[in-house]
């Protein structure tokens, strides 16, 4: 089969989504391949943005990122001999601009990666509608995942309910021809001008009625050139290490990726091809191994809300929406001290304090937080990850879903319903020396180590030395740790009961 068979189409349209990137671009491939003149489109959909506060990183990031987006394009036409190459931007509702987009530039099809959240798929559906109706194809493409939601199945031709076996299923699977990555700029002679009456460019934010954000402050790198320079900085040894320093949070453990995945600024599979090539260079390191391990979880995750889309209201476990979780103004008042790290516990209070200041929370304080919201403070997981959801950079509905079901215990393959995380106990094993606690608790900073986990538990000279009054400058504990744990037994005891 030749590489570049005859065109089958005069025009086509690229509308991207969670795809912000030029190279091993799935759709943008696909129609550069079929058709003899592509333009390329983004929407920023109201049906989104409406429901965002006014000032939200996650828009911001994907302004800038347009930008670069816009400027790829530029160049890869401009690479070609063909000018005037450039993102064509909206902004309304992408059920209406995509086909009124569509009808205007005369293409035969639309092009898209396929988005897999439930209120993206109908999105879809209805524009797919629209297109039929005006004689025009649809096409998507799997690019967001490595292995697609029916790829990975059991025996018995089923979605899998146990993580172990769908990662030994997943990496059996997994060949070269599934991470190749796809070809964009030995195609780009087909991106075409923008027509005569784009004037191209990336709108402000304050032309679509948003205002700036921290985002630069935080030195926050957006856009393919921010995501290949977190990359390989990851890649320089850190991978190596991932499996023991990725627990750390005072540690550059992480690879810091999640919001580039999130927006496809980055391509899974250059991320799963670089860690395979890191696991035969040192096969001795776990790292590599477990970084694999983690995308593997990303569409295990993605796998589990298609298949079972209920799991977006409902526990993956219906037996466990029978737990009666704390409800009236003394349950808000502990949901909002857990919100504003406000709970007397330093760990599970600086972690918020870091979702809120910076939109990223560490991997292991997500777990720590979610346990405490559940089984400390008795309250439903959905209000946790409603919240997550609202202050993520890289929040991702299957994988948040996941995350907190998993915290929960009424999720696919979820932690053991009597399975506590001790707060003080997490605290010492993570952050000894309390170096991320006292960055973001700076009233704290003065306690020596071994007081710094527990403070209620510190002596009296020791308070008085780093002129601190519990109760005045930090809260004293909402709840004791050791009576809501038996609290949660007795909560979780319906589940019990219920087998």
């Amino acid at each position: 089969m030749p590489d570049t068979p005859p065109k089958t189409l005069d025009q086509a349209l690229v509308w991207c989504r969670r795809d912000l990137r030029v190279h091993d671009h799935a759709a943008l491939h696909h129609a550069l391949r079929a058709a003899r003149r592509v333009w390329v489109a983004f929407v920023f959909d109201r049906e989104i943005l409406d429901a965002l506060p006014r000032a939200d990183r996650r828009v911001e990031f994907i302004r800038e990122s347009l930008v670069e987006l816009d400027a790829g394009l530029r160049a890869l036409g401009r690479a070609q001999g063909v000018e005037g190459v450039g993102l064509i931007v909206r902004h309304g509702w992408a059920r209406e601009e995509i086909p009124r987009l569509a009808s205007a530039l005369r293409v035969q099809a639309v092009y898209a990666n396929t988005d897999y959240e439930p209120a993206a798929l109908a999105r879809d559906a209805r524009v797919c509608g629209a297109l039929a109706d005006a004689g025009i194809a649809f096409h998507p493409s799997k690019d967001q995942v490595v292995f697609d939601t029916h790829e990975v199945l059991t025996a018995a031709g089923g979605p899998y309910g146990v993580f172990t076996p769908y990662k030994n299923a997943w990496l059996k699977k997994l060949e070269p021809f599934y991470l190749q990555a796809y070809a964009v700029e030995r195609h780009a002679a087909a991106l075409a001008p923008l027509p005569g009456d784009e004037a191209g460019g990336v709108p402000t934010l304050a032309e679509i009625g948003f205002e700036p954000t921290s985002l630069a402050a935080l030195k926050i790198a957006t856009g393919m050139g921010g995501g290949q320079v977190l990359l390989g900085d990851f890649l320089d040894g850190r991978i190596d290490r991932y499996d023991d320093t990725r627990n750390f949070p005072a540690v550059k453990g992480p690879s810091y990726l999640g919001v580039h995945l999130r927006f496809g600024t980055v391509s899974i599979r250059e991320l799963a091809r670089a860690a395979q090539a890191r696991m035969q260079a040192a096969p001795a390191a776990r790292g590599a191994a477990t970084f694999l391990s983690e995308l593997v979880w990303r569409d295990f995750y993605h796998q589990v809300l298609h298949h079972h889309p209920q799991v977006a209201q409902k526990s993956f476990k219906p037996a466990y929406d029978r737990i009666r979780w704390e409800q009236g103004p003394a349950a808000e008042a502990l949901f909002a001290a857990w919100c504003e790290g406000r709970t007397g516990y330093p760990l599970v209070d600086a972690a918020m304090h870091q979702i809120n200041q910076t939109g990223y929370m560490h991997n292991r304080l997500r777990m720590v937080v979610a346990s405490f919201l559940c089984k400390d403070l008795g309250l439903d997981w959905r209000w946790g990850e409603r919240y997550f959801a609202e202050k993520l950079n890289d929040f991702d509905l299957a994988a948040n879903n996941g995350g907190w079901q998993w915290a929960s215990s009424s999720g696919c393959d979820a932690q053991p319903w009597f399975r506590i995380f001790n707060p003080t106990a997490q605290s010492e094993k993570f952050d000894p020396q309390g170096r991320f606690i006292r960055r973001y608790l700076p009233q704290l900073a003065a306690l020596p180590d071994a007081a710094l986990h527990a403070p209620w538990n510190a002596k009296p000279i020791d308070l008085a030395a780093a002129g601190l009054e519990l109760g005045r400058d930090y809260p004293l504990p909402v709840v004791r740790h050791d009576e809501a744990r038996a609290r949660t037994l007795e909560r979780y005891a319906v589940v019990k009961a219920g087998r």
